[in-house]
């Protein structure tokens, strides 16, 4: 299991920040881990790349039983 910090899944996405708080915040987009209690937080890897291939698939019109 690996933690991806923000640039990261910025760069991983095309998103910028402010578009995965907001995408996070409508339950849109993997949940946030907190990482240790100085406020940092990160995302699983996994999740990330789960929600990516998500998005590539609606683009392409396919859905979860295709």
């Amino acid at each position: 299991m690996r933690v991806m910090r923000i640039e990261e899944v910025m760069k991983r996405t095309g998103l910028a920040r402010a578009s995965i708080y907001k995408y996070a915040l409508n339950q849109t987009f993997p949940q946030q881990v907190q990482l240790g209690r100085g406020g940092a937080v990160g995302w699983l890897e996994q999740e990330i790349n789960a929600w990516v291939q998500e998005q590539i698939d609606r683009s392409r019109g396919k859905t979860a039983n295709t």
